[in-house]
């Protein structure tokens, strides 16, 4: 049986998740399978660190996995950083299956791929929410894409949710590819091949198959960790370049 297949089976046995019937947590699982892949054991799992608990530590060193709203972190991850050298691991679903739930009938629907692929330009958004602290030298970051099963229930339509289905459960089924960015000056790895030279948001956004405004928000957080320049303006566009490869 290989790690993750070990992490899976442990997750299952310590979570209230049953594959046949709905959770009770969104996220739950997936956050326990990603707990038991990066440390079997857990001996060094919730590790009190001051006034707050550490998701793994083991031999100093913090690993915190967020599966969303890293807004929710940052207190949490500047206390850690001020001490300790701390791995952010964010999982994205690559691949993505889902069953549709009815809440009323328990009725479970055929399990269907989603035309939605996930990449690691959607870690952007989330790593937009802590860019005050993306320069500390004790910031690492480990993004995980999986193949993933999506448990969804219907609920009742309404304003802030128009199309009567809620995540209830996100189930990892494989680990697709793994990507490490060991301090700020790594970033440069997320920037993709055959941007020209200067290039503009529109640019980007085609690069990465993603819509402009996330671009903007890449850029935004590439700029600041010192991955790109904001060089000047063509018209309403900005330009930017490459810090690294410009100075090469």
């Amino acid at each position: 049986m290989n790690r993750f297949a070990n992490a899976l089976a442990a997750a299952k046995q310590n979570t209230a998740f049953d594959s046949g019937s709905i959770g009770t947590l969104s996220e739950k699982t997936l956050h326990s399978v990603l707990k038991y892949y990066l440390e079997p054991c857990d001996d060094f799992h919730e590790v009190a660190v001051g006034r707050y608990v550490a998701d793994i530590m083991r031999d100093g060193c913090i690993t915190e996995i967020q599966t969303r709203a890293f807004n929710r972190l940052r207190n949490k991850l500047a206390a850690f950083l001020k001490e300790y050298p701390v791995t952010v691991v964010f999982p994205i679903a690559k691949t993505r299956w889902y069953h549709v739930t009815d809440s009323e009938s328990g009725e479970v629907s055929e399990k269907k791929k989603s035309p939605r692929r996930g990449s690691v330009y959607d870690a952007f958004k989330e790593l937009y929410k802590i860019k005050m602290l993306l320069g500390s030298e004790n910031l690492y970051f480990h993004f995980i894409l999986l193949d993933v099963t999506e448990h969804r229930r219907t609920v009742q339509k309404c304003r802030r949710n128009h199309k009567g289905v809620e995540l209830v459960e996100r189930i990892p089924n494989a680990i697709e590819e793994e990507i490490f960015i060991d301090g700020k000056d790594d970033f440069i790895k997320l920037i993709p091949e055959g941007l020209p030279s200067p290039f503009t948001s529109r640019d980007f956004a085609k690069a990465i198959k993603r819509p402009r405004a996330a671009a903007q928000t890449a850029l935004n957080v590439l700029s600041a960790v010192g991955a790109v320049e904001h060089i000047g303006n063509q018209g309403r566009e900005y330009l930017y370049k490459i810090k690294d490869k410009d100075k090469s």
